[in-house]
C-alpha cells in the first residue's frame, strides 16, 4: 500500500477544518448540546456532572502505525461522548485478560449479586447482552431510570426507534431487544467497577494507556452523586459517556493510540494488552443487531459507510467524535467536533487517499 502525498491529505485536512460542528464552543451557552439530551423528559433534563470547553475541530490520521497527518488541536483532551462505551469494551477485555470475567456468557446476577441484578427480570442478563446493549436491563442507576433511555433514537441505527424517548416502552426478555440505552451502559460501568474494585480512570491508565505511550491529559469524570464503597474506599463510578455531564476526556493522538490496539489485534510491542479473540468478537456483528458489535459501531453491507469493508470498526460520539479503525487500510483515523452532517463526505475523501485512488 502507498504512502498518501501531502498535497492529496490536504484536500481531506482541509475538508475537515471548514466543517466543525455547529455546537457552540462554551457548554454554559449551549447546555442542551453538552450532555443533556433535547428529549431528555423532565427531571432528568438537567446535568448532573462536569462539562468543558470545547477546542477547535481537530483530528490525526495514522497509517502502518505512523502519523500521517493531523489538523487541529490533537493534542487538547476534550470530552468524548459515546466513545467512552467502547472503552468500557475495551476495560471488559482487560478484565477477562486479568481472569476476572473468564466468562461473558455467565449471568452476572451469579458473579456479581446485590448491585443491581438480581430481580426476575435482570437475573438472566449476561456480559454479553452488555456489551451487545441487547440487555433490556431494568432499574435505577444513580438516580436515573433506564426508562428515561428507551425509544432512543440514534441516526446510526437502520431500524430507528418508533416511540417517544422516555416512554413506558414493554421490555424484552434479555438478549432479543437492541437498544442504544445510556443509564444501562452506567450499570455496565458500575459492574466492571466491583469486577476491578478500583477506578476505572486508574485501570484505564495503568492497563491500557501507559503502556500504549499516551502523552496528554485524560481524565474520566463521574455524576456528582455516583460513587459507591468498596473494601471501605469511595469509589466513582463513571459513565460510559458524557450524557448528563461527565465522562472520558482525552486528545486525539491518545484516541488513536486506542484505535491502533485494536487494529493490532490487542497487541503492543510484543505485549497481549487484549486478548486476540476479545477483539475479534469485538467486531463481531450482534445477530439481532449486526450494524453493532461489543459497544463499537461496524459497517454490516457497507450501510454506515460506503466504500469501506465489512470490517471497518467505528468507536463513535456525539458532536462529531469518530475513531474510525480500517484494517483494509491499515489506518486509524481520528476525529473530533467535525459535523455529523458531513463526515461521510469527509470518510470518503480520506480513504480515496489513503488507497491512493
Amino acid at each position: 500500500m502507498h504512502s498518501p502525498e501531502p498535497q492529496h491529505l490536504a484536500e481531506a485536512l482541509g475538508f475537515a477544518r471548514t466543517h466543525e460542528t455547529p455546537w457552540t464552543r462554551d457548554p454554559e451557552r449551549e447546555p442542551l448540546r453538552f450532555g443533556i439530551h433535547h428529549e431528555d423528559p423532565p427531571p432528568w433534563n438537567r446535568l448532573r456532572g462536569p462539562v468543558h470547553e470545547r477546542g477547535p475541530c481537530s483530528g490525526v490520521i495514522w497509517q502502518r502505525g505512523t502519523e500521517i497527518a493531523a489538523w487541529g488541536e490533537p493534542a487538547r483532551s476534550d470530552q468524548t461522548f459515546s466513545v467512552a462505551k467502547t472503552c468500557l469494551a475495551l476495560l471488559a477485555g482487560v478484565a477477562q485478560r486479568r481472569g476476572l470475567l473468564p466468562d461473558v456468557d455467565r449471568p452476572v446476577s451469579a458473579q456479581l449479586p446485590g448491585i443491581g441484578f438480581d430481580t426476575p427480570h435482570n437475573a438472566p442478563i449476561i456480559w454479553r447482552h452488555l456489551l451487545e446493549q441487547t440487555s433490556e436491563w431494568e432499574g435505577t442507576c444513580f438516580g436515573l431510570p433506564d426508562q428515561v433511555d428507551r425509544w432512543r433514537k440514534v441516526p446510526q441505527d437502520p431500524r430507528p426507534a418508533s416511540g417517544p424517548k422516555g416512554g413506558n416502552r414493554q421490555l424484552q426478555p434479555p438478549g432479543t431487544y437492541w437498544e442504544y440505552n445510556d443509564v444501562r451502559i452506567n450499570q455496565f460501568s458500575l459492574a466492571l467497577l466491583h469486577l476491578f474494585r478500583e477506578p476505572l480512570q486508574e485501570v484505564m491508565k495503568k492497563e491500557l494507556l501507559e503502556p500504549l505511550g499516551a502523552r496528554d491529559d485524560f481524565r474520566w469524570e463521574g455524576y456528582d452523586d455516583a460513587w459507591v464503597t468498596l473494601d471501605g474506599r469511595a469509589l466513582p463510578s463513571v459513565p460510559g459517556g458524557t450524557h448528563w455531564g461527565g465522562g472520558i476526556s482525552i486528545s486525539a493522538r491518545d484516541l488513536a493510540r486506542l484505535g491502533q490496539l485494536l487494529l493490532d489485534g490487542g497487541r503492543n510491542n510484543g505485549q497481549s494488552l487484549l486478548l486476540p479473540r476479545w477483539v475479534q468478537s469485538m467486531g463481531t456483528p450482534c445477530a439481532i443487531a449486526p450494524f453493532y458489535g461489543w459497544l463499537v459501531w461496524l459497517n454490516h453491507e457497507a450501510r454506515l459507510f460506503k466504500g469501506l469493508s465489512a470490517r471497518t470498526m467505528f468507536m463513535q460520539g456525539a458532536g462529531g467524535h469518530i475513531v474510525w479503525v480500517d484494517p483494509d487500510l491499515q489506518s486509524v483515523v481520528v476525529t473530533r467536533w467535525l459535523d455529523p452532517a458531513h463526515q461521510a463526505r469527509f470518510i470518503g475523501i480520506t480513504a480515496r487517499v489513503l488507497r491512493g485512488d
